[in-house]
């Protein structure tokens, strides 16, 4: 649908060699079909296209490689009820849904796609492939290299001879079943009834029962809450955290264990209303820790 960088269009482009051995097969033919806009300020989604384009010009693959233009919602029915395969490839973990994939399996369309979005919970090699195994990666160019050559593997090793897996006659018994899980899964988990009843259940019903105990006794709980929270912002200037007590003088050996200890002055603030946490973490700079993780301490004297 939008030819957007980080749906990564181009990965399928990246051996074009391999591609076109795979579009050219004679026993196994494919088609790949595309469609899909750019926003018209996204040069970059601009370029895709059109490398997408050159590419499907070549004279002896273009009847196997097809883009069509002038995307909407009507076209985009006819693309998710009619394809067999539907092929997704987003640099993870940068694809928050894929709400695509959902629709194009409610119609028994089997998915090919990044362990991403929703694919994370819809996978099952019962009803789809997965491209990597949700790996995550610094290097842009690694990834895309790693992960081409994966999408090409599953493709050639398990996506094309499944559809083309037909001992009993011309049906594809293993490619229907897995068209049928598809289905079911999809139309039971990914589907707004579900949804709807999800946020029913565990927020708007909770919010409601908790309105109407905040409300009752005429707000009681809520003002007292109001007038607790209004206390401690405005005592909260007045605490003051004293240095670490370390223990041997700061000096440690790789492994040892130590306790740390300090001392907090509450002023107003009673200790039953405060946690005091120690956070703790590799020294990145001077005044600055990454990976970060805190600790409950206890309290050992009020």
């Amino acid at each position: 649908r939008r030819f957007a960088t980080y749906k990564r269009a181009y990965l399928l482009l990246q051996d074009p060699d391999r591609l076109e051995a795979i579009l050219t097969s004679k026993t196994h033919p494919v088609q790949f079909v595309f469609a899909g806009k750019a926003h018209p300020r996204d040069n970059e989604g601009k370029d895709l296209i059109r490398r997408l384009i050159h590419f499907a010009r070549r004279a002896n693959i273009r009847h196997r490689m097809v883009f069509i233009e002038d995307y909407d919602i009507h076209l985009a029915r006819h693309l998710v009820h009619g394809a067999d395969v539907w092929l997704n490839t987003p640099r993870r973990p940068l694809e928050a849904c894929g709400t695509s994939g959902m629709k194009a399996a409610i119609n028994g369309v089997l998915n090919v796609s990044v362990l991403d979005g929703w694919w994370c919970e819809g996978y099952s090699d019962k009803r789809g492939w997965r491209i990597g195994n949700g790996e995550e990666y610094t290097d842009p160019a690694y990834q895309d290299a790693v992960e081409s050559q994966a999408l090409y593997n599953v493709l050639e090793n398990e996506v094309i001879p499944c559809f083309y897996d037909r001992k009993n006659g011309d049906i594809p018994a293993r490619w229907l079943m897995m068209m049928k899980e598809s289905m079911k899964m999809a139309m039971r988990i990914f589907c707004s009834h579900r949804m709807v009843a999800e946020y029913h259940s565990r927020f708007y019903q909770p919010a409601k029962s908790r309105m109407t105990e905040l409300v009752s006794q005429n707000a009681q709980e809520a003002v007292e809450s109001a007038a607790r929270l209004e206390r401690l912002r405005s005592l909260w200037k007045h605490i003051r955290i004293e240095e670490p007590i370390r223990e041997n003088d700061g000096h440690f050996r790789v492994g040892e264990s130590f306790r740390v200890m300090t001392t907090v002055n509450l002023g107003e603030i009673r200790p039953d209303e405060v946690d005091v946490e120690l956070y703790y973490g590799i020294l990145k700079s001077v005044d600055a820790l990454s990976l970060g993780h805190c600790e409950r301490m206890d309290m050992l004297q009020a």
